[in-house]
């Protein structure tokens, strides 16, 4: 019996209008035939609404089928008196955990669902500390969620769910809101799962590296199921799914480019291994003096490319004042309670005019605390902040104004929207700097049309956008203020890789065009590669290295040792070094890494 089966599975969404009348229906599943057999690892992509999301509410009846029917272990979810046997079935875990952790003490969320399901209390709490286990999570049963990681706190969610012992596990974009190690634990855990219980596994995904060890990749676009394949299937066919607006892992798409300039690499790599031996098929010139030496693990290129701690990296370019210059800056959260925390420590540090600068850092490191200083949302416990040379934190000092040049798109920016549509909501920051009606909507439009944002949408209630419009909104709103600094924390999370690629690429085009000063916020080690002319690593509270993105990727092991990585590239840079290939190990993007490669190739 499978596990999941749909037919002819139809679903629409009912539109209203002011007044709560239904006044039409948008369809975002349509026909979709779908078979899933137990303890498969079923990966789903698709771009932002192409219907992945809402076929995963089905497979636990969180929503059923409009037309046709879909099966979870044998019951019909349409079915009053099956939901109930479905949600135990199936679990569901959602991109953001704190969405779904509802307990004090981590214990106490795990065993929330078995106790909803009758489970007799010792019961329960041999489930709680089985699911604990599995999770890698036992140690922190009497702690309380808050205090957790984004990445332990996922994990928390993925106990709640095991120890309700589903057949099946949903993970939707698990790993969406998580640096890299917390990325590494939430996949290890599920597959750890899957091996140890024989649960099926279905992972919905924008990170295309995820589904390598998927038995098949499904890929949806406009409702539909388009391709539907084993993982090498699936990614060889690289034109198509950038039609589809999504991606490929890096090590194909490096294997694509290379293709593309003529050398004969095969189709759907998927490893560095085969990579290797594509490459050494097509014959490697003999490694010259100046080449790296094989085998060389980046030691003697990060003493060249030092990351600087300490001064500042100054750009020649920029002279004078610094546009923001943080002095000795401290931050503590809960002072002098049994929860204070010291979140900044001794930050010093200069911006200046035009600089596109990435922060990254492991979750809980600082770097939210630290851009939230930057327009005085948040107030330095110790130290000082300046704007143009003067103090904000001088007695006479208006934030306000400051809030107006320097602008910040917070970590789910859809929390920035409130008004009744997306133009109104646009219009609200330049109508607040005291513009008037007829220039707030010339801001608005041209804020809505540098981020892309179809006119179509202008008179819609943003809370009916996608994730993605959802984003570019936000961003609009800030953009419509005309900023000096665009601040914006993790502004691509969730996001497909198509609406990623736009919003970064508009982003990088204003800092060029109008000399915009951009400060990113990024768990995504190639978008920082790809976009950021320098780099600043927060680890606890402080600023560990500082340089631009080759300086700081040199030190690719400290930065693992912290919770980060280097872009894929690097690593596979480093690989075809020690497989003797004669390559800079120092490239971080795709087009350095295909003009390196291309010069070693016979």
């Amino acid at each position: 019996m499978s596990m999941i089966k749909t037919e002819d599975l139809i679903f629409e969404y009912e539109k209203h209008d002011d007044e709560g009348n239904v006044i039409g229906a948008q369809r975002a599943i349509d026909e979709v035939n779908l078979e899933i057999e137990p303890g498969q690892f079923i990966a789903i992509l698709g771009h932002n609404g192409s219907g992945k999301s809402t076929l995963a509410k089905h497979m636990n009846a969180i929503l059923t089928p409009t037309e046709g029917c879909m099966w979870v272990d044998g019951k019909d979810t349409r079915k009053e008196e099956n939901v109930w046997d479905v949600r135990q079935s199936a679990g569901m875990v959602f991109q953001n955990p704190d969405n779904q952790i509802i307990g004090t003490v981590v214990e106490e969320d795990v065993g929330f669902g078995p106790e909803n399901l009758g489970v007799p209390t010792d019961e329960i709490w041999e489930r709680v500390e089985k699911s604990l286990s599995a999770v890698g999570m036992l140690e922190y049963r009497y702690h309380s969620p808050n205090k957790l990681s984004g990445g332990q706190k996922q994990r928390v969610a993925i106990a709640g769910v095991v120890a309700m012992k589903p057949k099946c596990i949903v993970l939707d974009e698990p790993t969406a809101m998580l640096d890299p190690s917390g990325r590494k634990e939430v996949l290890r855990t599920v597959e750890e799962l899957r091996k140890k219980e024989k649960v099926t596994v279905i992972l919905i995904t924008h990170y295309m590296d995820e589904v390598l060890g998927a038995d098949r990749v499904i890929v949806m676009d406009k409702g539909h199921i388009v391709m539907d394949g084993t993982p090498r299937e699936v990614f060889r066919q690289v034109a198509l799914l950038k039609k589809y607006g999504l991606d490929v892992p890096q090590v194909t798409l490096l294997s694509y480019e290379l293709q593309k300039s003529g050398f004969a690499i095969p189709d759907g790599i998927l490893t560095v291994k085969e990579l290797i031996r594509a490459l050494e098929a097509c014959g490697v010139k003999e490694m010259k003096e100046k080449n790296v030496k094989a085998g060389q693990d980046g030691a003697e290129k990060a003493a060249m490319y030092q990351a600087k701690k300490e001064p500042d990296v100054t750009p020649q370019t920029q002279k004078g004042t610094p546009l923001l210059e943080l002095k000795h800056l401290h931050y503590v959260y809960s002072p002098e309670t049994a929860y204070e925390k010291e979140a900044l420590k001794d930050i010093n540090l200069s911006i200046y005019k035009g600089e596109f600068i990435g922060i990254i850092g492991h979750t809980g490191s600082g770097k939210s605390t630290l851009i939230q200083h930057l327009n005085g949302l948040i107030k330095a416990t110790d130290g000082t902040l300046y704007y143009k040379g003067e103090n904000i934190y001088g007695e006479k000092y208006n934030l306000r104004e400051l809030r107006n040049h320097v602008g910040l798109v917070f970590q789910y920016p859809e929390h920035q929207l409130f008004e009744m549509d997306v133009l109104t909501d646009v219009c609200f920051g330049p109508k607040n700097q005291g513009l008037s009606p007829e220039d707030c909507r010339e801001r608005a439009l041209e804020a809505l049309k540098l981020v892309g944002m179809p006119e179509k949408y202008y008179e819609s209630s943003p809370f009916d956008l996608s994730g993605g419009q959802k984003r570019r909104v936000a961003i609009a709103g800030v953009l419509a203020m005309e900023p000096d600094v665009l601040v914006l924390d993790e502004p691509t999370a969730g996001l497909d890789p198509k609406g990623r690629d736009e919003i970064l690429n508009q982003i990088a085009y204003l800092q060029k065009k109008r000399g915009l000063t951009v400060i990113l916020v990024s768990h995504s080690m190639e978008d920082i590669a790809k976009y950021v002319d320098r780099i600043v690593v927060m680890n606890h509270g402080s600023r560990m290295y500082d340089g631009t993105p080759k300086e700081v990727f040199a030190h690719y092991k400290e930065l693992e040792k912290v919770g980060l990585a280097a872009p894929q590239v690097t690593y596979m840079m480093h690989a075809l070094a020690a497989k003797g290939i004669p390559v800079d190990v120092n490239a971080t993007t795709i087009q350095e890494a295909v003009e390196e490669i291309a010069k070693v190739l016979i």
